[in-house]
């Protein structure tokens, strides 16, 4: 056995080496550089400089509203319209069901520089289609870009057009897993559709609705491209700036590497709390 394992390791030890070197390390390097003061030369160590900062700083408690903001309302209304999508999916009544199925996560493989573009389009001032369509119905255009809660808006439909159909389709194979007795024996009680889905389809389907949501927290909290590109680095006048663009415009812009480091680990800390606390809320009583 013991010649085994070690067999084992020697095979995974390529693996391993590019793992530590290339992720581990990393890791670690990014947190030891949130204790330095990294704008002088050399880097000097200094525990509260950044974490101190970062406790008062109006930049970050902006980006973490706008972060939190996007959380709250995006992802509960993406994960609804994903499990009515998994439903519908789901239905024997529906044809040409692997269409439809490619169709909800086809968004998910297209790039997101492009489809960023696109939305810009979409929501422009003069020449856009979303005004074009408003205008047609009697209503005014929207100056999407230039005030802060349309802007937002659009961020919250660009993300929930690319990520719900992916969501759907997990769901989706949860929804596949329930046996089909359990309907049969509701339907022989009388038990109505609408009931059905309240009182058997959401309380099997929890696990993965939880685990869905837990992907949609970690991925909200790393927002970056659609504030990027869309709204123009989080505008207007950092508006839509999110987590994920502090740390770029600390990093990047800045070079501001120590207090970036510290953004960092506060957005996995924050992904990592909500997550948890997701998930006690809705584990099962003992």
């Amino acid at each position: 056995m013991r010649y085994q394992n070690a067999t084992a390791y020697r095979f995974l030890a390529p693996y391993l080496l590019i793992f530590s070197i290339f992720w581990l390390w990393p890791i670690i390097d990014s947190f030891l550089i949130s204790f330095q003061a990294t704008r002088t030369v050399p880097w000097r160590f200094a525990p509260t400089f950044n974490w101190g900062r970062l406790i008062g700083d109006p930049a970050f408690f902006n980006a973490l509203k706008n972060t939190l903001l996007i959380l709250v309302i995006q992802v509960p209304v993406m994960i609804s319209l994903a499990i009515v999508m998994a439903v519908l999916l789901n239905s024997p009544l529906l044809k040409a069901r692997g269409l439809f199925r490619f169709a909800f996560f086809a968004p998910v493989v297209v790039g997101e520089v492009a489809y960023s573009a696109v939305f810009r389009l979409m929501f422009n001032l003069d020449y856009g289609i979303i005004n074009k369509l408003l205008n047609s119905i009697g209503l005014p255009s929207v100056d999407w870009f230039t005030n802060v809660t349309p802007a937002m808006a659009v961020i919250m439909m660009a993300v929930t057009w690319r990520w719900a159909g992916y969501n759907a389709i997990i769901l989706l194979a949860g929804l596949q897993s329930i046996p089909e007795d359990v309907y049969e024996a509701a339907t022989l009680d009388r038990v109505s559709k609408v009931k059905q889905f309240f009182y058997i389809t959401l309380p099997l389907l929890e696990p993965i609705i939880v685990f869905c949501a837990v992907l949609s927290i970690i991925g909200t909290m790393q927002l970056f491209t659609e504030p990027f590109l869309i709204t123009e680095r989080g505008g207007p006048g950092g508006g839509t700036e999110t987590l994920g663009l502090l740390l770029y415009r600390q990093g990047f812009r800045s070079l501001n590497f120590g207090y970036a480091s510290a953004v960092a680990y506060t957005m996995a800390g924050l992904a990592i709390a909500i997550s948890l606390v997701q998930i006690w809320l809705t584990r099962e009583p003992k």
